[in-house]
């Protein structure tokens, strides 16, 4: 199943599921959801709801609005700590987007006035379903509720203006997100996914989830070992190489331009750029 969060002509921010083939959507609040959150926070994957509405006639959002965290990874794809001339890491390097730079598909990144290096990261998220403290690598699957795609949008110069990379990354839209977190079951292996970035359909970041550093089981093992972990808590991978800091010359977002972000199995997530 496909969990998106949408809104008709009310504006109210509405959760479902989606279903591509049909382009409907089952409404899940009538079954009682209010959110994405609460279907997540009780590992719903299915319902008996029988109103439908079509995609055409509803705007998508963030599928998770609210998450309660996101969690990013940093450097960990080896071509791309290589690019960013760093050592590649034998600890996961951890960072946090704050929830208020998440938007969703279609919903413009802008660049801000006082960053001039803004940059693109395509990177494959799992969320939480079940949380957990000290949760052993090998019981991963019972913790993870489904996956889907993040742009790790960064600030380079204010990112590399301190030792700390969270307000870098926390920019009013630098976390598009969606278009929808499909469930675990549908996605058999995590680790042998197809990742790529394009703007205005140059291909710019082109890689597999095989590679990898620390893979879904060791970060679930290593962040619950130090905070217990939430239902609907967002863990955003790591981008592969290809990135704007890593290129020659480096090559940042400019306004006027479209991103979009393809994973295997989890589609594709676009977002236009403007300028502050």
């Amino acid at each position: 199943m496909r969990l998106v969060s949408f809104s008709a002509s009310d504006g109210v921010v509405r959760p479902g599921f989606l279903f591509e083939d049909t382009g409907t959507i089952l409404d899940l609040t009538p079954s009682g959801f209010t959110s994405a959150l609460d279907v997540i926070t009780k590992g719903i994957a299915q319902a008996d709801s029988v109103r439908k509405v079509l995609l055409s006639e509803v705007k998508l959002h963030a599928p998770l609005p609210n998450p309660p965290r996101v969690f990013a990874i940093g450097l960990n794809y080896r071509d791309h700590a290589i690019e960013s001339g760093m050592a590649i890491p034998t600890t996961p390097v951890v960072f946090f987007k704050l929830t208020t730079s998440v938007i969703g598909p279609g919903d413009a990144i802008v660049l801000p006035k006082n960053s001039t290096e803004p940059d693109y990261e395509a990177e494959f998220a799992f969320v939480i379903g079940k949380g957990g403290y000290r949760i052993p690598a090998s019981a991963w699957r019972e913790h993870v509720y489904g996956y889907t795609i993040v742009n790790d949008v960064s600030a380079r110069d204010v990112q590399f203006s301190s030792t700390q990379w969270s307000m870098s990354k926390s920019f009013p839209t630098f976390c598009p997100l969606g278009p929808a977190i499909v469930t675990a079951d549908e996605i058999p292996d995590p680790h042998q996914l197809a990742i790529s970035l394009t703007i205005d359909g140059v291909q710019l970041q082109n890689s597999n989830t095989r590679e990898l550093v620390f893979k879904v089981p060791d970060l679930i093992e290593y962040l619950s070992s130090i905070t217990p972990l939430l239902p609907g808590d967002i863990v955003s991978t790591g981008t592969p190489p290809g990135v704007g800091l890593g290129r020659n010359p480096k090559r940042w977002l400019r306004p006027g331009e479209t991103v979009t972000v393809t994973v295997e199995g989890l589609g594709s997530l676009t977002n236009p750029v403007v300028g502050e």
